[in-house]
């Protein structure tokens, strides 16, 4: 007899209809959109847009599955031109055949596929000779083309949450895939997991492996440290290590230091950090802490998470270093992030003030008869391209500022421009 081949854990808790997915109920809940899509009996064109591990391709096996719709899956990454040819085949014989079955292809890693391979999809989407449906971790509005985003839906998944990780490893143990697992172990393997399901189901096949060459019946927390190995003890995401590391390095590029900021950035890759995770950090820093004090600094810091995109690792993560770098010895400012913040807090307790009417818009006649839009002042048309006296704020806030730029990098030139207009104002005769 033939030995039987090993199924990974992942395909064996794998669900076989909605009700067992675990997480996305947003999207799969009663009355939620995707649910809606699998009840209505017809089949649609979608795009799956989510982080790594959050059910993407079990979704469109599942929607294959309600719709007995033939599945052909295509990898971006290994696949191209000639893998779309095949799937173009193999669906015009399933519309042709006895039986006249649909098809689903499912396009992993769609944003990976250039500009030319997603055009080879839309005349067979718009033939209707089957239903596209693309993966994609990445934002599908600059990742994917617009003609191919026109005619799908997007449906945006979620990283699944403590709880959801916690009945994927009830599961696991459900089906006696793993021993018993101490809660403290437990723990450590969610949050190492970082909202990641299939990252949690290796690691927990992994376990059951090593375990079962022990002989062990119960998995604790120490064991879990000594077989998975220092990255997961000093990759503890949910723990104050991680979360004190991640401070060290905010303040060291707050406090403009640009090696005490590159130490702290490489202690995090190290320790397992996504690289991803910390390019949104930088952008967050960029924002927060320089501003408008160098508005590049922004830029700089989507650039950097750009090529990283482009390169991976560890190529990619030499951008990021540089970014550290730049946003340390850049100046520093969260002026704009206090006014913002000001501004929230001052909307949140204050009552709905109405528009001045002079700064209404006016499309009717009867808007007009009502004064609306009544005096407004064309700023292009004052000398200066600037209306001196014009009120903009709402009754009861005139004067009001929220904005105070430091003077330091650019805005030592906003503030300048910034008096010289209040000058005007207080000199206006309006």
């Amino acid at each position: 007899m033939a030995p039987r081949t090993h199924q990974p854990l992942a395909e064996r808790l794998r669900p076989k209809t909605l009700g067992e997915v675990i997480g996305q109920q947003h999207l799969l809940g009663p009355g939620m959109s995707l649910r809606i899509a699998f009840e209505s009996g017809q089949p649609h064109s979608c795009i799956l847009w989510g982080p790594p591990g959050t059910g993407k391709t079990t979704i469109a096996r599942l929607m294959a599955d309600a719709f007995d719709a033939q599945f052909l899956s295509i990898s971006a990454v290994l696949g191209g031109v000639k893998d779309i040819r095949e799937a173009v085949e193999q669906a015009t014989a399933a519309r042709d055949g006895l039986t006249q079955q649909r098809t689903i292809v499912f396009v992993d890693e769609v944003h990976r596929f250039n500009k030319s391979q997603q055009d080879a999809f839309l005349p067979h989407v718009e033939s209707g000779l089957f239903t596209f449906i693309g993966a994609t971790t990445e934002n599908p509005s600059f990742e994917v083309n617009s003609a191919l985003l026109s005619r799908a839906a997007v449906y945006v998944l979620q990283s699944l949450n403590e709880g959801d990780l916690k009945q994927i490893v009830a599961k696991a143990q459900a089906i006696q895939a793993v021993p018993a697992i101490d809660e403290a172990a437990i723990d450590r393997l969610v949050a190492y997991a970082d909202g990641d399901a299939r990252r949690l189901l290796n690691t927990l096949e992994t376990l059951a492996v090593a375990a079962g060459a022990e002989k062990l019946t119960n998995i604790t927390d120490e064991w879990l440290l000594r077989v998975l190995g220092e990255r997961m003890r000093r990759y503890d995401k949910g723990g104050e290590q991680f979360y004190d590391t991640i401070s060290a390095l905010h303040k060291s590029v707050r406090g403009s230091d640009p090696d005490a900021s590159l130490y702290w950035f490489v202690r995090m890759l190290d320790g397992g950090a996504d690289p991803r995770y910390m390019a949104r950090r930088l952008v967050r820093m960029a924002s927060e802490d320089i501003g408008l004090a160098d508005p590049r600094a922004l830029r700089l810091a989507l650039d950097a998470a750009e090529v990283y995109e482009r390169l991976g690792t560890p190529e990619g993560e030499l951008a990021l270093a540089e970014c550290v770098v730049y946003l340390a010895i850049a100046p520093k400012s969260n002026a704009v992030y206090k006014a913002y913040n000001a501004v929230r807090a001052l909307v949140k307790k204050d009552s709905t003030r109405p528009v001045p009417m002079h700064l209404r818009n006016a499309p009717t006649k009867l808007m007009k008869e009502l004064d609306y839009g009544k005096g407004y002042r064309y700023a292009h048309d004052e000398e200066g391209g600037f209306a001196a006296g014009e009120r903009y704020l709402p009754e009861g806030l005139e004067g009001q500022v929220f904005y105070e730029p430091v003077e330091r990098g650019l805005e030592i030139r906003i503030a300048e421009k910034l008096r010289e207009l209040r000058r005007l104002n207080t000199n206006s005769d309006r």
